[in-house]
């Protein structure tokens, strides 16, 4: 029996295989970034994830 994805309705996610954005459980979890409040920060999840590299790769506490 295949797992489920995880997710609700008015949950949404950037789904990596896909380049889309979308709502509820979709796609597996290990193919999402999100959950996010609205179809418009999901839009923007790469984006905020190398911003959050960028930050990560240059804090002084890690290097």
């Amino acid at each position: 029996m295949a797992k489920q994805p995880t997710g609700k309705p008015g949950e949404w996610f950037w789904c990596l295989k896909h380049a889309a954005v979308e709502e509820g459980p979709e796609c597996p979890a290990r193919n999402r970034l999100g959950p996010y409040p609205t179809a418009e920060a999901a839009s923007h999840a790469l984006e905020r994830a190398a911003e959050r590299n960028e930050e990560w790769d240059n804090d002084p506490r890690w290097q």
